[in-house]
């Protein structure tokens, strides 16, 4: 935004309705909270986290500090993947009390490779209310800036530390056609991507969205069989948090179609357009007509 095009934030119009949103009591709020940029937070989160009686957190002094930022000063409990069953059933008593609690992690949404998850089962077996504030989830910030087309993701996140516990992970996700989203350190991205190749075709499209939203951000696509050369080019690489985005594999019935069209046009160099649809299709098993349409376009008859 140029200087021209600055606007009184405050006083858009959407701010009186932000003042207006309905926040009960007695609810567990799961909010999302930014991934890199401060800015990216939401309306609705700042305004919940306002009025919110606790802010249930990762690290108590990342989100302290977070809501400092936002000039916000609140009371805090630590809850951890290490606490977080104890801590439900403090959240519980709470919730019980008529208190509002806010659910965070240190960045993007709570539940999603982050603590959470337990919390929420055990709030929604006490009967009481969960409500999800959406915002930042570096998972769909990585995917929408991809291009990658598919209509399907399937999210992995971090895969294991050990080099036999990513092979066995990785093993069935060779046949996946949804894009695959993993989340890596920098200390073990050249791990990561060294397991990624050998357990998928050099061919794949790989994406690495590095340090999202923030001033360093890098997204960068190539094939799996360049991306560990990408990786190890600079040594700045090898810092910041990453999503990983690796493309599905090819379809079945894709494939076979493919594999259809070589041999086809294999044929279609020695015999003549039905010669060559018949022993395609005897090759392949399909169609003949379909495969005799295909012919008669490729030769552009």
């Amino acid at each position: 935004m140029t200087e021209q095009q600055t606007i009184d934030i405050a006083r858009l119009p959407v701010m009186g309705e932000a003042a207006q949103q309905s926040y009960p009591t007695a609810t567990l709020y799961v909010v999302a909270t930014p991934i890199g940029n401060v800015t990216d937070i939401t309306l609705r989160a700042l305004h919940l986290l306002a009025l919110a009686d606790v802010v249930a957190c990762e690290d108590t002094r990342k989100t302290g500090a977070l809501l400092q930022r936002f000039g916000l000063s609140k009371s805090t409990i630590a809850a951890h993947q290490h606490n977080e069953r104890e801590v439900a059933d403090k959240i519980v008593e709470r919730l019980r009390a008529g208190q509002r609690v806010a659910l965070v992690s240190d960045a993007g949404t709570p539940g999603v490779s982050d603590p959470g998850a337990r919390i929420v089962d055990a709030v929604r077996a006490a009967g009481l209310n969960v409500v999800p504030l959406p915002g930042p989830s570096a998972a769909i910030t990585a995917l929408s800036a991809s291009g990658l087309v598919n209509d399907r993701f399937h999210f992995v996140g971090f895969l294991p530390a050990k080099a036999k516990g990513r092979e066995t992970a990785l093993a069935p996700l060779t046949r996946e056609t949804s894009t695959l989203v993993f989340y890596e350190a920098p200390h073990r991205i050249v791990d990561c991507v060294e397991a990624l190749v050998a357990a998928f075709e050099p061919t794949r499209q790989v994406v690495f969205a590095r340090e999202l939203s923030k001033m360093f951000e890098e997204i960068h696509r190539c094939t799996l069989g360049e991306a560990l050369a990408w990786v190890k080019a600079d040594a700045h690489r090898e810092k910041g948090e990453f999503v990983v985005l690796v493309e599905g594999a090819v379809a079945a019935s894709d494939a076979e179609d493919i594999e259809a069209e070589r041999v086809l046009q294999i044929l279609l160099t020695e015999c003549s357009v039905k010669q060559a649809a018949n022993l395609a299709a005897q090759i392949t098993g399909r169609k003949k007509n379909a495969l005799y349409e295909r012919a008669l376009q490729i030769r552009g008859e």
